[in-house]
């Protein structure tokens, strides 16, 4: 008689494996320190958060619905209960669009599963070690659908990473609450009822960007609870019948890649190439900036008559259209995804930090008058989606043209940010609101956080010291 084959192994049950079983030694050393770096920096991002109108808003909303608990929000001395605690840090991690970003998947990988590692890690009161394997499982989770979609979310209107941070989240969370294969299986199907997250905060600078990472946090903790229960969800909520390609990706469904969920799981950790910001904007444009950034020099003091940028084309709808709003940013979000707005700024000043996205700036009209000029098209030369390459081509009132393209924007690949740079980073961050020696205590518990526990690191990052 013949053998009957097995059953394939749905990805969801892989990554449940996945979850169940990995000891934190099994990932390698370079991608565990790598971590924490990346833990550093958005927590930096969610201590500088406070400085802006959006931080203390939500905080208010949040604070309404009348809930207090436990649990740690960056800066602040009050507790809160386990989701609205990962959804103020979720919102403060990522509301300056300044934390890291999976190149390839097109995600922000932190800020899909910290808020649900501090807030359920804290609760629990697992060790470091335990919150740091529990948040590399699900950055590892939404790397890996970022990759599967292959930027098709982008293409019909969704922000990935508020998508992907549900399954994050839930298997985040199903790991630091110990639950069982079959569980963390119904974790993820039970999120793939929640997942959204639409980008039409793109038309006017609206702040539910800001919102998605901290929602999915939300589900996932919910999901996971609700799993651990014996609630059923559905085995394949990405690969299935109705399941996130077929429904979300639309006309791009076909596109999917289903093999990269588990390509190498456990043995490569995607997470190890995702990039650390040099700038606060978007991503996308970060090739042109650095391109912009170094023409500053040999253009001092020149008049310029127009400017030419190259971007991939695959981004050009989210950072570059319609042209008649992107050169007329009028808030800071406007700012961070107007590529004509930010080159302007890297072309004139030789940098571009958060104070570049100011009032101010925004209505500098020297830079206003040269966010006009710049005209923006497909690049050529890409190395999308390895790399966020980018050109700028000026041409001066003299008549010279100047050029320069830039393959690998800084922050990826061979120009990863160093441990100093990060640390550096962070500190600019954090004591945009807390003092220096506070800042300084909490790069500490962070950077030794797989000797601590959750809670000691909690105590460090709340507020009132």
């Amino acid at each position: 008689m013949n053998a009957v084959a097995p059953e394939p192994v749905s990805p969801s049950r892989s990554l449940a494996r996945l979850a169940v079983g990995l000891r934190l030694a099994d990932v390698p050393n370079p991608v565990r320190e790598r971590a924490k770096l990346h833990i550093l920096d958005a927590i930096g991002q969610g201590f500088a958060s406070h400085a802006y109108d959006y931080a203390s808003r939500s905080i208010a909303g949040v604070e309404a619905i009348g809930a207090s608990g436990a649990c740690t929000v960056l800066g602040l001395a009050r507790g809160f209960e386990v989701r609205d605690a990962a959804l103020l840090n979720g919102i403060l991690v990522h509301g300056l669009d300044f934390d890291d970003t999976h190149l390839a998947s097109i995600i922000h990988p932190t800020a899909t599963s910290l808020p649900t590692a501090l807030s359920l890690g804290e609760f629990l009161d697992v060790s470091g070690e335990d919150l740091l394997a529990a948040f590399l499982l699900g950055a590892e989770t939404g790397i890996r659908i970022g990759a599967a979609v292959d930027g098709g979310l982008h293409h019909v209107g969704f922000h990935a990473t508020g998508i992907v941070a549900h399954f994050a989240s839930a298997v985040t969370a199903g790991r630091l609450l110990g639950l069982g294969e079959d569980e963390i299986v119904a974790a993820q199907g039970i999120a793939g009822s929640t997942a959204s997250g639409i980008q039409v905060f793109l038309e006017e600078g609206a702040w539910t960007k800001r919102f998605h990472p901290g929602w999915g946090a939300v589900a996932g903790v919910t999901a996971a609870r609700l799993a651990q229960h014996g609630f059923k969800g559905p085995s394949r909520p990405y690969e299935g019948r109705f399941g996130l390609f077929e429904t979300h990706l639309q006309q791009e469904a076909a596109h999917a890649k289903t093999e990269a969920l588990t390509a190498k799981l456990g043995e490569l950790w995607r997470f190890g190439e995702t990039a650390l910001k040099p700038y606060p904007v978007c991503h996308f444009i970060h090739g042109c900036a650095d391109a912009a950034i170094e023409l500053h020099a040999e253009i001092a003091g020149a008049e310029i008559a127009s400017v030419r940028a190259f971007l991939p084309q695959p981004t050009l709808h989210i950072v570059a259209e319609p042209a008649e709003q992107k050169e007329r940013p009028t808030t800071d979000y406007e700012g961070k995804f107007s590529a004509q707005f930010v080159i302007a700024t890297c072309l004139l000043k030789g940098a571009f930090g958060m104070a570049d996205l100011l009032p101010e700036a925004l209505a500098d009209p020297a830079i206003r008058a040269l966010t006009a000029t710049v005209k923006c098209s497909a690049d050529p030369e890409t190395a999308f989606p390895t790399y966020f390459s980018g050109g700028v081509e000026v041409t001066l009132r003299d008549g010279r043209v100047v050029k320069r393209h830039v393959r690998v924007n800084s922050g990826a690949g061979e120009r990863s940010l160093t441990t100093e740079a990060v640390v550096a980073k962070f500190m600019g961050s954090a004591t945009l609101t807390l003092p220096a020696a506070k800042a300084e205590r909490v790069c500490a518990a962070v950077l030794d956080l797989d000797r601590i526990s959750a809670r000691e690191l909690a105590a460090t990052l709340r507020g009132g010291d």
